[in-house]
């Protein structure tokens, strides 16, 4: 693997909502996203997933729970199991840990359901 520039990564694409793979550590995968608006709602019931805002704000809702706002530099795991969806008013970017085999939309059926891309 070599090294990842983030800033000429999020600069190759500008598809939302389709994560771009950035890097495989172990049996976990990083993945770039740019995202605005609403995500579906749904969980991933075996696995953590991470979110690390690069850019812009993003609010992950979970359901039954508080909401959590992040700005650039921050993070939040939403725990394996917890329905929830990241909101976007404006444009973000986003860093995504996860388990190598975790689908975008866990286990809701969307359109919104994509393979993850290698970066260019």
């Amino acid at each position: 693997m070599e090294k990842v520039d983030l800033a000429d990564a999020f600069d190759s694409f500008e598809q939302q909502w389709a994560p771009r793979l950035a890097a495989e550590p172990n049996d976990q995968t990083v993945k770039l996203a740019r995202i605005e608006g609403a995500f579906v709602w749904h969980s991933h019931p075996n696995s953590d997933e991470l979110f690390l805002v690069r850019e812009g704000t993003v609010t992950v809702q979970r359901r039954d729970r508080e909401d959590v706002t992040l700005q650039a530099g921050q993070l939040f795991v939403v725990s394996a199991g917890v329905e929830h969806r990241p909101v976007a008013d404006g444009e973000a970017k986003i860093l995504l840990f996860e388990a190598a085999d975790v689908v975008n939309t866990g286990d809701a059926d969307s359109d919104r359901t994509s393979e993850t891309v290698p970066l260019e």
